[in-house]
């Protein structure tokens, strides 16, 4: 009885001595490397290209949002620079950077920046600065409507982007029936493949094929952008 007591006992110590502790676990488990994800370069892609889809709507927001808050700066009493310097530290990053690196006086350097798209309010705003600066006058007041009338401009252009929604459906999926084309005379054993890539008719069709397609859809784009375009 006592040698199996001793045996318990020991294998017990042992089992304490070996196993380790729930504390230890969690240290190795938070020191320990993430497993790499193999989809992480396509997400970081995928990532790059939404933000620059969106960067002019965000430049477009930007700009309304600096024309308030200068609006509100100069109200108290601020210098047109303070104002400008104040108002863009506290919008979008990527905006914010570019207006707080424009040389001084920012006025004569806002061009440059209302090139890009979504950024034409800008010049907007540096004709009403030089104008202020020049001639005089409530430049906090006019600033303020110059930010209803963008406010106002992109109200219109969001309107028009969601009827707009239907037609630039209905231009994807026409420009993908082509490949629904495809599949079903694969499954009725035409064999479209060794057609189109093995015959000169077939490279002919399908050049001809994909440069209609690629027009229309270029045209849908070039018509959409017009539309929401006010100018």
């Amino acid at each position: 009885m006592i040698e199996v007591l001793a045996v318990l006992c020991a294998a017990a110590a042992a089992w304490t001595l070996l196993t380790p502790s729930p504390a230890s676990h969690r240290l190795d488990r938070l020191t320990s490397p993430k497993p790499s994800n193999p989809l992480r370069p396509l997400q970081t892609r995928i990532e790059t290209f939404r933000e620059h889809r969106t960067r002019p709507q965000r430049r477009r927001t930007a700009v309304i949002e600096l024309c308030d808050a200068m609006a509100a700066e100069l109200a108290a009493g601020r210098t047109p620079d303070e104002a400008f310097t104040a108002a863009a530290t506290v919008l979008d990053p990527h905006v914010s950077a570019e207006l707080l690196s424009l040389p001084r006086p920012p006025p004569d350097h806002l061009d440059k920046l209302a090139a890009q798209p979504g950024a034409e309010g800008l010049r907007l705003l540096a004709a009403c600065w030089r104008v202020g600066s020049e001639r005089g006058g409530t430049l906090a007041t006019v600033l303020d409507g110059l930010a209803s009338a963008l406010r106002d401009e992109e109200t219109q252009r969001q309107e028009v982007s969601v009827q707009l929604a239907g037609p630039r459906a209905t231009a994807r999926l026409l420009a993908a029936l082509p490949l629904l084309g495809l599949a079903m005379a694969a499954a009725l054993g035409a064999h479209p493949i060794q057609f189109l890539f093995g015959t000169l008719p077939g490279l002919a069709c399908l050049i001809t094929g994909t440069t209609l397609n690629a027009t229309g859809l270029h045209w849908t784009r070039h018509l959409s952008k017009s539309a929401e375009s006010p100018h």
